[in-house]
């Protein structure tokens, strides 16, 4: 068999984009970067071999990735990368009017640059950069479509993949731009109540992160014995339109999106998931553990790229870096 394919991830969050691709048994994670501290601890503690850099990212360079894995540049197979996704989503109540302003005056945004800046850097074969729809309007793809063309890679591809569709029991849309074609086959996702029936009692000391999770308010604890599924205790103002939360969930359908700010209420028990709970909506494994404050394992989980998502991404790009190969070893030799 050949050696796993060497990876670098930018914005690695907890890890659920390369738990997708590690658990293939086709990638090894080298090097990594976030700067959030629990989201660097709770990387390294699942990926122990990987070199995790806990700087901020407009300071980071290529080479510190380089010399962090180990390799020279044109020796990384794949670079992913997801940078945040609040300055162009429509749940940000205070999202920029001017769509290339989202992109080029505001500091989160201007992440998304320093992304393409370390893929131009390290000249990944593959790169997939995971984002909100958002990014898919006119002005923002099309500078996003320049600034990787400046860097390298003329040829890009805008792909929407829904979660559900791969794997997971919970709803999500998102845009993987990349430089390769990505259409995984389609995998119908389990039910809530498929994902989290199994689990045992909160407090129980396995799985971890399964801890009895936080009350609800005591002016929201009436209201929440008389939610139906589907009802949410809270609605909160986005940029275009109202968003519920604290939903108690239907057990036979998928779960609603999971962001950082989610809270979701148990379909059968008047209390919010546990970080377990919540990360089986996810898709997570049960050894994913998290780290942290409570809130940012809640919010790690809801930042995540759903690891089945992901692995059906990890398969598709494998698949392409493998015909690449097989292609160079047909080539006349001269």
């Amino acid at each position: 068999m050949r050696k796993p394919y060497n990876l670098v991830d930018l914005f690695s969050g907890a890890g659920g984009y390369a738990r997708g691709f590690v658990d293939t048994g086709l990638y090894r994670n080298l090097a990594a970067v976030d700067s959030f501290p629990p989201a660097a601890k709770t990387y390294k503690a699942n990926f122990p071999w990987s070199a995790v850099v806990g700087d901020d990212i407009k300071s980071v360079t290529g080479r510190d990735l380089l010399d962090a894995a180990g390799l020279e540049r044109g020796e990384i197979d794949v670079v992913i990368a997801s940078p945040p996704c609040e300055p162009f989503t429509g749940a940000n109540p205070k999202r920029k009017r001017s769509p290339l302003d989202r992109l080029y005056s505001d500091p989160a945004g201007q992440l998304f640059l320093h992304a393409i800046r370390l893929i131009g850097d390290l000249a990944p074969r593959v790169f997939v950069i995971e984002n909100v729809p958002g990014i898919l309007e006119a002005p923002i793809q099309s500078a996003i479509r320049r600034e990787l063309a400046r860097v390298g890679y003329p040829r890009v591809y805008f792909n929407v993949l829904n979660a559900e569709d791969h794997g997971t029991p919970s709803h999500r849309t998102r845009v993987f731009v990349s430089n390769i074609r990505i259409r995984p086959p389609k995998r119908p996702g389990p039910t809530v109540w498929e994902a989290i029936r199994d689990l045992p009692p909160p407090g129980s000391p396995v799985p971890p992160n399964h801890e009895y999770p936080p009350e609800v308010s005591r002016r929201h604890r009436k209201r929440l014995s008389r939610l139906r599924w589907g009802e949410s205790l809270i609605m909160f103002q986005g940029a275009r339109r109202k968003i519920p939360n604290y939903i108690r969930l239907h057990p036979n359908r998928t779960a609603p999106t999971v962001m950082g700010s989610s809270r979701f209420i148990h379909p059968y028990e008047d209390r919010l998931l546990t970080v377990r709970e919540q990360a089986r909506l996810m898709g997570f494994p049960d050894h994913h553990i998290f780290l942290g404050g409570r809130d940012a394992q809640y919010d790690m989980v809801g930042e995540a790229v759903p690891p089945p998502l992901a692995e059906a991404i990890a398969r598709v790009v494998a698949g392409e870096l493998s015909r690449g190969e097989e292609a160079s070893t047909r080539a006349p030799q001269r």
